[in-house]
């Protein structure tokens, strides 16, 4: 069975630090593209940033590059992501996403709230 298990998210105010963590169970991890995704209130999911199978190649859309940073530990299953100088557009439910076509596994979310 396969899970990926997000953790990390919470209240925080415009400016500050989260650091999310995906735990992945079930899978062979390092043969999978890792990913996360967000979604806010009224959008679409989005891709927030990728990270390849050995960790070598990273991507992020444009609006958190220089902020977000995707990590990966394939020895603990885990992929991280830092967020810093967050603001009120970076509140979303956070989704990890495991790819290894046609395998595409997601977590259940985590809530990131940038408020005051």
């Amino acid at each position: 069975q396969v899970q990926l298990v997000e953790s990390g998210g919470g209240l925080v105010q415009p400016g500050g630090s989260l650091r999310l963590s995906c735990a992945a169970s079930g899978i062979t991890f390092s043969l999978y593209r890792m990913a996360w995704y967000r979604q806010a209130p009224g959008k679409q999911r989005e891709l927030v940033a990728g990270i390849s199978r050995g960790g070598s190649s990273t991507n992020y859309a444009n609006s958190v590059k220089g902020r977000f940073t995707i990590s990966r530990d394939n020895a603990k299953n885990m992929v991280y992501l830092q967020m810093i100088s967050l603001n009120a557009e970076d509140t979303a439910v956070y989704y990890c996403n495991a790819q290894n076509s046609p395998h595409d596994y997601w977590g259940q979310g985590t809530q990131v709230t940038v408020s005051s």
